[in-house]
This record gives structure tokens, sequence and C-alpha cells, in this order.
């Protein structure tokens, strides 16, 4: 029994026909067949019922197909490590990406990595913190890229920079007066927040304290919902320092942006994956590439 038979045998199962399966393997017909049935005279048993219009795997032709496919798999996965091997920067990642990060650092990150690293291939999925760390463990993601701190044992994580807070107020709002904020001006004062899942939202809340949950009137579910909230006058709250030019035109006069003083608050993002993924070397040279060319709103950690 050969691994090539059992591509055969998966071909075979596919598409249900032995002509069909054998050009999209590169063969004859009769050629597949031959392999078929001595994959069958091997094993002792018959794979495939011929006397239906579909050729279809008998029920221990079902059970061996199981066990073809996961060997075929395997051995795919041992090719594209060896791949990986020679070059661990031309390889595909699943990367994950928090929505309040995602559309104002990813154009910069992207250029960035296609530029330094023309062979990876980053697959992206935007997702909230819980549900990347979830993806990361059970492996549907290679990495993340989030907000810090990540407490799990079983992933590495590395910082990459820190992003600033801004103070989003309504136009004419009094404290647009000011040129720099204290946190202090703001603990009073009408706190817009994201939904419940948005890192952002905890974040926001350990700056202001825990007393802003009684001072909320509106949750919002994307930084720019509220941007626009900000804009009808509805209340001020915290804009990461890369979001801040993302204003659309309207919005630019109805919103006014302050700095806060320093130590200015604001989250430290960081690039994470799996301790035991394979090719770390992959992940190290990603997050040394995204850390040696920085947006300039933002500080090295």
């Amino acid at each position: 029994m050969t691994l090539q038979e059992l591509k055969y045998l998966v071909a075979l199962a596919d598409h249900g026909h032995f002509g069909r399966a054998a050009e999209a393997c590169f063969i004859t017909q009769s050629t597949l067949s031959t392999q078929i049935k001595k994959l069958e005279d091997f094993l002792g048993v018959t794979l495939f019922d011929r006397s239906l219009k579909r050729v279809t795997p008998t029920p221990i032709g079902r059970e061996i197909l199981a066990a073809a496919r996961n060997i075929v798999e395997e051995s795919e996965r041992i090719r594209e490590l060896a791949k990986h091997a020679q070059d661990p920067m031309s390889r595909t990642l699943h990367l994950g990406v928090i929505p309040t990060l995602g559309p104002y650092y990813l154009p910069h990150a992207l250029t960035l990595v296609h530029k330094k690293h023309p062979g990876l291939r980053l697959l992206l999925r935007e997702e909230m913190t819980p549900q990347i760390l979830e993806h990361l463990v059970d492996g549907r993601l290679d990495a993340g890229l989030l907000a810090l701190p990540v407490t799990d044992d079983s992933l590495r994580v590395e910082p990459l920079f820190y992003e600033p807070f801004f103070a989003a107020l309504p136009a004419g709002h009094a404290l647009a007066k000011q040129d720099v904020l204290k946190v202090s001006d703001i603990m009073k004062e009408k706190l817009l927040l994201l939904d419940e899942g948005h890192c952002l939202r905890d974040q926001a809340l350990d700056v202001c304290g825990t007393g802003s949950r009684g001072r909320e009137e509106v949750r919002a579910t994307s930084l720019e919902t509220l941007r626009q909230m900000v804009a009808m006058g509805l209340g001020l709250t915290l804009m990461p320092a890369l979001s801040v030019d993302a204003a659309p035109r309207a919005n630019k006069k109805a919103v006014e942006i302050r700095p806060f003083k320093k130590p200015a608050p604001g989250r430290t993002i960081g690039l994470v994956w799996r301790k035991r993924a394979p090719f770390p070397e992959t992940f190290e040279r990603l997050a040394a590439t995204l850390k040696a060319t920085l947006p300039t709103e933002v500080e090295p950690v």
C-alpha cells in the first residue's frame, strides 16, 4: 500500500467517477482502475460499489477513506513543513486582529510586510479578543494582533508598540478650551463606551474608573459609531491614536480631539502566537519587522 494509492482512493471518492478522478490525477482511467483494484486486493475488501451510477464507497470503504484522508492531509503538511523550513517567511498565516485596531493599523502593517516578506501571505480575520484567544488555542488562527496583557501560558507574547489614547469631545465642549487634558478632567463626564466584549471598553473603564459604568448613556459597536455619537453631543469618549485621523471630513469640525498630559493613558499592542507552533522564526521575524517601522502616532516599547 502506497501513499499514491491512497491519493487515488480519495480522488475516486471525491469525483465518484473513474474517468473524472483519473483526469484529476493526470493518469489514464485504466491505470486508476488497476491501482484501486490492487489496493482492494491488498486489503482484502471491496472499497467501492461500482454498480451505481456514481461510484460510491462501501461501508468499510468509508471508514478506510476517512483514515486515508488523514494520511494524505498529514503528508501534505509534512511537505509544507519542509518547505517552510527552507524559508520560514514563505507561508500562509491566519491572523486575527481586534476591530479597534484593524482598520487603522493594517494598511501600514500589510504594506510593510508585503515589501519586506513578499512570500508571506496573511489571511485576516477581524474578531474580538476572547474569540482571537480561543481560536489561537484551537488552531484556527496562527497569530493575533491585540491589546495586552494576555495571560495564557500556552501563548507567546511580543509587545509591538504603545498606542496613546486621546479624548474625543463634542465641538464647543468646555474641556475643548484646554490644549492638554488630565485624566481627572474627564472622570465626571458622560463617557461613551463600546459594547461588551471589546477590550477597548475595559481599557476605557480602567482609565476613567469603574464609576464610569453608571454614567454611560449609549454603547456602540465600533469606534466610528462612537465618533458619530460624540459629534451628536451625546458625551465624550477615548480614541486610540491610530484612529484619530481616520475621522470622516464631515466629523472633523464636530469632534474636538485633545491629548492627555504625559504619561498619557493608552494600550500596548502585541503579536501573540502559540508557544508550540512550528517554525517560531516566522512569528519572531514578523514581529521584528512590525516593530522596526512604526506609525508616527504610536510609541516604541
